[in-house]
């Protein structure tokens, strides 16, 4: 697995890192087995970025449950900013920031996370200031060794601008773009530059539904691909999807969300393949979102 600085962090990250959403799902709470050996194989095979956040189900408790007697063996990252599980208090106040990392460091079983990230605020929030002020502070106690934003489109923009945040966190795929746009500015900022939504959802490669929603995920695909093969593309959709993430040096990370091994272990190969694109294949990719861009927003 190659591995890069996380920015000012100077944390190394592996390339491929992955998102846990999923086993935050319930069944994956009552047949652990199944987490185990998802996380187990993740780090057996260089995996040490593990993002997760306190609105993803049993996530975090599955982690604490599985993987917390490895915790050296892993970067963990959360995310705090809504109201979950037994909190009365409002989203988006230091409060509700504080307490819900005290939740995330029980349930992983660990004494600090080493990245605390906004979980998807808004510009307002950002410039009121009191959820940034919060993360400071988790960061001077130690709870968190860097603070980060999660996000898209202006707030991200925002956040890189603001000279705040350790890391940024925010979507880039074949037919999620805007990214380009900010992430090197990041880079040069010393950020480290984590993507999400790496696979757009595996769309590229799906039936797309007649009914797709105009800024849907799935009719940018349709729309990209009425203008034929892609130049020198691999045939592997999944090679082309990730090839399209890690080719750009200002990306460090790139987080795919399953709960399946055998999914993983895919991942995993490609990643390790070293799949660069071509200039060709990347500026054709580039110029297909950009023909048909008219204000595409990212997907929730």
């Amino acid at each position: 697995m190659e591995y890069k600085t996380l920015g000012k962090t100077n944390l190394k990250v592996s390339r491929l890192g992955i998102g846990l959403v999923k086993i935050g799902e319930e069944q994956m709470l009552s047949q652990l087995e199944k987490s185990q050996l998802l996380l187990d194989t993740a780090l057996d095979n260089g995996i040490n970025f593990l993002d997760t956040a306190a609105c993803y189900g049993n996530s975090e408790e599955v982690i604490g449950k599985t993987v917390a007697h490895r915790r050296d063996e892993y970067i963990l990252a959360s995310k705090a900013g809504h109201s979950v599980g037994d909190q009365n208090s409002e989203a988006w106040t230091a409060e509700t920031i504080i307490s819900s990392v005290e939740r995330s460091l029980k349930r992983m079983k660990t004494e600090y996370l080493d990245l605390i990230q906004l979980h998807t605020c808004s510009v307002e929030t950002l410039v009121k200031g009191e959820v940034i002020k919060a993360l400071q502070g988790l960061k001077k106690s130690g709870k968190a060794r860097f603070i980060g934003y999660s996000g898209d489109e202006e707030a991200a923009q925002w956040a890189v601008e603001s000279d705040l945040f350790d890391t940024l966190q925010t979507s880039l795929n074949l037919v999620d773009q805007h990214s380009l746009s900010y992430i090197g500015d990041a880079q040069k900022k010393q950020m480290g530059v984590i993507i999400k939504r790496p696979i757009a959802n595996g769309i590229w490669d799906a039936n797309i539904a007649k009914s797709a929603a105009p800024n849907s995920y799935a009719n940018r695909a349709k729309l990209m691909k009425t203008l034929g093969p892609i130049i020198d593309a691999p045939e592997n959709y999944q090679e082309l999807a990730l090839g399209f993430v890690l080719t750009n040096p200002n990306v460090d990370t790139a987080i795919v969300g399953t709960g399946n091994t055998h999914h993983l272990i895919e991942n995993i190969n490609i990643a390790n393949s070293n799949q660069q694109l071509n200039s060709s294949t990347m500026e054709d990719l580039i110029q297909r979102f950009n023909k048909f861009d008219d204000g595409w927003l990212g997907e929730t």
